[in-house]
């Protein structure tokens, strides 16, 4: 792999504490992040914001402003974590579809792979700006402007099952399956839209457990056992 776009949950970001930010992981990732990165392995990265919200959930509130809110979310989370990646000696970047002042720039293919190339951590926070649409969908928009060779989801399940592991203990794992087949399925690795994307643009994805040993590490090298997603 030369590039890969890295999809991190916002509740991975809080740990333990199910809100907001625990330094410990990130900093466990960060470290992980880091020896890619030395490896000459080019790294963007994406974050959900379900640390502090999900629109989706927010009862009776107006859709776009409760997905704004959303958006804003993941903008703090990229900003934090792009900090503390600096602060173990990376270089990042935090970019956004969106104005937000001296905080982010605006994003763009050209300067994301400029970045990239110059070996900078890029951050792709705010999602696609535009309401209705989720992380997912924006991770597999980015990854593919990006020309990333695979999307890596660090998620809080080990891989993909054909039911939910935490419901029936006798669901399956697929070692590997086809994007068709997920979408057959409906399985939900990602959304259906981000899903159609990653078709339609020959995107592969890899999904692994983030609590594992080293396991942003190991889905690189594929010595985690995940569920490979095939194109």
């Amino acid at each position: 792999m030369k590039r890969v776009l890295l999809k991190l949950s916002g509740e991975a970001l809080a740990g333990d504490k199910k809100f907001g930010f625990d330094e410990e992981t990130v900093l466990k990732i960060a470290a992980q992040v880091k020896q890619l990165s030395e490896r000459g392995i080019e790294v963007a990265v994406v974050t959900g914001g379900g640390n502090f919200w999900r629109g989706r959930t927010s009862g009776n509130m107006d859709r776009t402003k409760a997905d704004q809110i959303g958006m804003l979310a993941t903008v703090m989370n990229c900003i934090y974590v792009a900090d503390l990646f600096r602060s173990t000696g990376m270089k990042t970047r935090v970019m956004t579809p969106f104005a937000c002042g001296s905080f982010t720039e605006l994003f763009s293919k050209d300067a994301a792979v400029s970045a990239l190339e110059d070996g900078e951590i890029v951050f792709c926070a705010g999602g696609t700006g535009h309401p209705y649409f989720s992380t997912d969908t924006a991770t597999l928009l980015r990854a593919i402007e990006i020309e990333a060779d695979v999307i890596l989801l660090a998620k809080s399940v080990d891989g993909v099952y054909d039911d939910d592991p935490d419901d029936n203990p006798d669901a399956k794992k697929f070692s590997t399956i086809s994007i068709d087949e997920v979408i057959a399925q409906n399985l939900k690795v990602v959304d259906m839209t981000a899903s159609i994307l990653a078709r339609d643009n020959h995107m592969p994805m890899f999904v692994f457990g983030l609590n594992e040993e080293n396991s942003i590490l190991r889905a690189v090298e594929g010595t985690i056992d995940g569920t490979s997603v095939t194109v």
